[in-house]
């Protein structure tokens, strides 16, 4: 090890890692260890993880079951590579799945493993749609995120990231999300407005593919009724409606799936980050079983089958949603964090802020990127890890661990209050 690597504990990865790197610029330490919602640096420092991987994290860092799961599958030699074929750790997960998530919730799906990204299981989904439908549009929505792979890249709305692609995305409409246009305007009447005009220039789509909570969009959660106005769009109209849950699922805007609050029953659930459980790569198509069309390696991968990934996704199901516990922990523990963030809002007058989300999926809307950066920068300083989001990174993204104690909660909400102060 040289002089320089040595005094700066940065600079192998200044040095060798591509400019492309970015969480490790936001947060400029290295990370080591950690536990629950603590991390540490190689200096023993301690932050609070309001990140949580972006949403991977739901149950904070290294649950001990889920460590203690995956070691004695590694002890028994188990399979961890097996592409797709049967193993009994992808029966377990399989079977966990159906009698613990789906059955109790009436809802019947075939299960698709795409690739371990969620960007694999948006890809399979447009591909699935076009395919069962025969049609090729897609229609997205304003401040939508859906990956950065061309296909997925196509049905997202941010600028920034699709500029970088060089390469105009096709066959896809953007209509204005929920709010977009104002709370007294629903722009769901927009969309069925233009669907049926036969000159409106928009084609007859495959599917409508949304998030009922826009996380890197600025946290913008949909009401219950456009989400159902949404729905009886497409059942009207033959319109395959596919539900991106793969930040808002998992239970962190509360139940397992973000829609259950409204009545709707999507034709194909996307689901990754925090299926998981403890950070491994995993995603998940659920499709309707009608929906189920393709042919025998029709879409194929070589990393569809993270068997390892199974054993602790299987072992958070059976941990956590054999009951409604951790549901309703996450209801009571976002409605608190709203309080808190209302709180922050009062005290704080000379800026415009305002509080968004669902769950435990909140945003302290800044009015400019520029102040949210001061208030995120003040707080890392201070001890707490938390994010940017929206069209211009003006939102404040917070998504603690849904299984984070009071007192390390208070304590993260303590530091971004003082933050915002220090700031605004």
């Amino acid at each position: 090890m040289s002089n320089e690597s040595s005094s700066n504990s940065l600079y192998t990865f200044e040095s060798l890692e591509s400019n492309v790197r970015f969480y490790s610029r936001s947060f400029p330490v290295v990370f080591e260890k950690a536990a629950g919602a603590i991390l540490h640096d190689e200096n023993g420092r301690e932050f609070i993880d309001f990140l949580s991987g972006s949403g991977v994290l739901n149950y904070g860092h290294n649950d001990p079951y889920f460590l203690d799961e995956a070691t004695q599958y590694l002890r028994s030699n188990g399979i961890i590579h097996g592409l797709d074929m049967a193993t009994p750790a992808k029966r377990e997960f399989l079977e966990c799945f159906d009698a613990i998530i789906l059955r109790p919730r009436g809802l019947t799906y075939k299960l698709q493993f795409p690739g371990p990204t969620g960007a694999n299981a948006v890809e399979a989904a447009l591909k699935l749609a076009r395919k069962a439908t025969g049609r090729h549009s897609i229609v997205s929505f304003t401040n939508g995120f859906h990956g950065m792979s061309l296909g997925a890249l196509a049905v997202t709305g941010n600028r920034y990231y699709r500029d970088a692609a060089r390469f105009p995305p096709a066959a896809v409409a953007f209509m204005p999300y929920d709010g977009y246009w104002g709370a007294d305007n629903d722009t769901s009447e927009y969309l069925d407005k233009v669907l049926a005009d036969a000159s409106s220039g928009v084609d007859l789509p495959a599917a409508i593919i949304l998030e009922t909570v826009q996380a890197e969009g600025g946290i913008n959660a949909a009401r219950k009724e456009w989400l159902e106005s949404i729905q009886r769009i497409c059942r009207s109209r033959g319109i395959l409606l596919i539900v991106d849950d793969i930040q808002a699922g998992c239970g962190r805007a509360g139940s397992f799936f973000s829609f259950e609050f409204a009545d709707l029953s999507p034709d194909i659930v996307l689901l990754s980050k925090s299926l998981s459980g403890c950070g491994l790569p995993l995603s998940l198509l659920l499709l309707k079983p009608e929906l189920d069309v393709w042919r025998p390696g029709e879409h194929n991968g070589t990393f569809r089958g993270n068997n390892l990934a199974f054993v602790t996704a299987a072992a958070a199901l059976r941990k956590y949603w054999m009951n409604d516990a951790l549901s309703m922990g996450v209801t009571e523990t976002g409605r608190m964090m709203s309080e808190r963030l209302q709180q922050v809002i009062q005290d704080n007058r000379t800026h415009r802020l305002s509080v968004r989300g669902r769950g435990m999926m909140l945003g302290l809307d800044c009015g400019t990127g520029k102040l949210a950066e001061r208030i995120v920068r003040k707080a890392f300083e201070e001890g707490l890890v938390v994010e940017r989001c929206g069209a211009e990174d003006q939102v404040i993204k917070l998504l603690p661990p849904l299984t984070i104690d009071d007192q390390t909660l208070q304590r993260g909400l303590d530091i971004l209050q003082k933050s915002v102060h220090a700031s605004a």
